[in-house]
């Protein structure tokens, strides 16, 4: 679905229209294409401890032009702020200011990124003031930017230092086009597993990754972007809907599995269809899911149920039987949807909401049993996100929902694909158990 107003602000005309009148001027967004750049001009680190230095050294191997003090006037592609040694509030004073004398030198589309530790990991009660003063710092320095840019942060676990593996790796996925609209947000990496890929630009080669609900919309995006990236791809997806899931499936050459994923058995079914095909399974991504949307004093029995069932009780069984099984035990990967809906509530959506809130309480209590075998599980959590049934909102509700948010327009299902892909990567093997929102930092909730 297009967003004819973005499109028309974006130029000329129209954007001096929209500047006149004090009308939302949301920018076209620099997106993800094989081959480009990581950023675009010179990345600014800033911060005075030795992770600082580590990690601009980091960037150098990456051939980018890394800068350590700022050059005045200088367009930036990036500001990295490292504040992984804070231990008192006052700490925080220089780095910032420092970081807010550059910021109108940010480029279109620019990164703000910071790297802190947790502030449920500190020592001390002014540590934990530090640390949770970056957390507001940061989520209301990304509502005042523009034209695009975005700022997020790293959080870095007890033994992670600014260069593990998974701290480069979310590192780079935030630089760079496909976090698009991911803004206001923090990465966890809560240990030092995980790999860099040989290729970045196939992260996933070799790996079977199966989808579910692939027919359509994100579940079909999620299929394109793992095929991108070198995954092998398992389709799923209801028999109604086979004709678009043989198509999508063809179109990524993968496979295609007409399955209710209801079904008592459709983990093993699942399984089977993998490993009998492709010879393994290592990813599975939860994208499956209904609406059935009713204010709840005229909710019944059915709606209630199918929304559960389809959205969190499946996953559940699915999950239940890929850690029964032996062929899923070589550092495996599950990325489930949430939704903003399950973080915020949604007025008509108790059912939807109750599923999606679910999902990010399976996820974070089935963290360990992953980490046992060297895998992980995490959530993606979409906002508005320009799809077909969007499209069907009444307009007011639809202009509503797509300019809540920082970036003042919706998201598009190749945004949610982009974080989920990264997150089933082994370069993502210190990220484990987490929410992500794709939000665009979405005006409503945490």
């Amino acid at each position: 679905m297009t967003d004819k107003y973005t499109q028309f602000v974006s130029h000329g005309l129209g954007r001096n229209v929209a500047k006149k009148l004090g009308l939302p001027q949301p920018t076209i967004l620099r997106r993800y294409e094989p081959g480009q750049p990581l950023i675009t001009g010179p990345v600014l680190v800033q911060g005075n401890s030795a992770g600082a230095d580590a990690l601009a050294a980091s960037l150098l191997s990456w051939d980018l032009d890394v800068r350590r003090h700022a050059v005045p006037r200088e367009k930036l592609g990036a500001i990295v702020l490292v504040l992984d040694e804070l231990d008192r509030p006052d700490d925080l004073e220089h780095p910032v200011l420092a970081a807010a004398a550059s910021l109108r030198d940010l480029a279109p589309s620019g990164r703000v990124i910071t790297l802190s530790r947790p502030a449920a990991n500190s020592a001390t009660p002014s540590q934990a003031a530090a640390r949770q003063g970056v957390d507001g710092f940061l989520r209301s320095l990304a509502m005042e930017l523009r034209a695009g840019a975005t700022g997020n942060g790293i959080l870095l676990g007890d033994g992670v230092t600014t260069t593990s593996p998974s701290a480069l790796a979310a590192l780079r996925f935030l630089l760079s086009g496909r976090s698009a609209y991911v803004d206001g947000q923090f990465l966890t990496v809560t240990s030092t597993e995980g790999s860099l890929p040989a290729d970045f630009e196939k992260p996933l080669a070799g790996k079977v990754a199966v989808v579910t609900g692939a027919a359509r919309g994100i579940g079909a995006s999620i299929a394109r972007t793992l095929h991108r990236d070198g995954a092998t791809v398992v389709l799923v997806d209801i028999p109604a809907a086979g004709d678009h899931l043989a198509a999508v499936a063809n179109e990524v050459h993968g496979t295609a599995l007409q399955l209710d994923i209801s079904r008592e058995d459709a983990g093993q079914r699942i399984i089977e269809h993998a490993v009998q095909r492709h010879g393994r399974l290592d990813i599975l991504i939860h994208n499956a899911g209904i609406t059935r949307d009713k204010l709840l004093a005229n909710m019944d029995h059915g709606r209630w149920s199918a929304v559960i069932n389809v959205n969190i009780a499946a996953q559940l069984r699915i999950n239940e039987a890929l850690l029964a099984s032996e062929h899923f035990r070589d550092s495996p990967r599950i990325v489930s949807l949430a939704s903003t809906s399950g973080i915020a509530g949604n007025r008509g959506q108790t059912n939807y909401a109750a599923s999606k809130g679910g999902v990010m309480g399976m996820v974070r209590a089935s963290a360990p049993l992953l980490s046992e075998r060297g895998g992980t599980i995490n959530a993606v959590a979409p906002g508005f996100i320009e799809t077909d049934m969007t499209a069907k909102v009444p307009l007011a509700l639809r202009e509503a929902g797509r300019r809540l948010n920082s970036l003042r327009q919706g998201g598009q299902p190749t945004d949610v694909a982009e974080a989920i892909a990264f997150l089933a990567s082994d370069a993502a093997g210190g990220i484990n158990g987490g929410v992500l929102r794709v939000c665009g930092q979405y005006m409503v909730g945490a």
